[in-house]
């Protein structure tokens, strides 16, 4: 059976809410969908195109808004989940719309967990949008409340 843009998007959630790569105490990683993803090894397998792109056009100055292909992303991706001292719960308020594109969907949900450092409860909303051709996830463009995850983190400028 060929992946689908959905089946993708639920292999990355189940990854999520199984901590693999483990929630770690540390300083956030360099992004927030990289640090969602945990390691794409495990959490895409080789569901990844090589020439993949990962967008993330509301990230803050000094975060990476753009990453082009598999290897790039990856290496960014598994640090980044290490680093981030939260321990996700669950998805909630999930919508996943299909769209007249049979490859894409578009995913809305609002990510929940606890801060490891603080025992915070916190979440934060997001939509993805994810293309799969030919059984590859070969674009992700993510859209994060920034504001909610650095608020989170202890991260909003004083």
């Amino acid at each position: 059976m060929t992946l689908t843009a959905r089946d993708a998007f639920t292999r990355w959630q189940d990854t999520v809410l199984s901590g693999f790569a483990g929630p770690q105490t540390g300083p956030a990683g360099p992004d927030g969908a990289a640090a969602a993803t945990g390691d794409t090894q495990t959490a895409y397998g080789d569901d990844l195109a090589d020439d993949l792109v990962v967008e993330w056009p509301f990230n803050p100055p000094g975060r990476p808004r753009r990453v082009e292909g598999r290897a790039a992303f990856e290496a960014i991706a598994g640090p980044g989940r290490a680093a981030l001292p939260v321990r996700f719960e669950g998805f909630r308020d999930l919508v996943v719309h299909e769209t007249a594109d049979p490859e894409v969907i578009i995913a809305e949900y609002v990510l929940a967990g606890t801060v490891l450092t603080t025992g915070r409860q916190a979440s934060a909303a997001f939509v993805t949008v994810l293309r799969v051709r030919d059984g590859k996830v070969v674009h992700v463009r993510e859209y994060q409340d920034v504001a909610a995850m650095a608020a989170a983190l202890g991260e909003l400028p004083g």
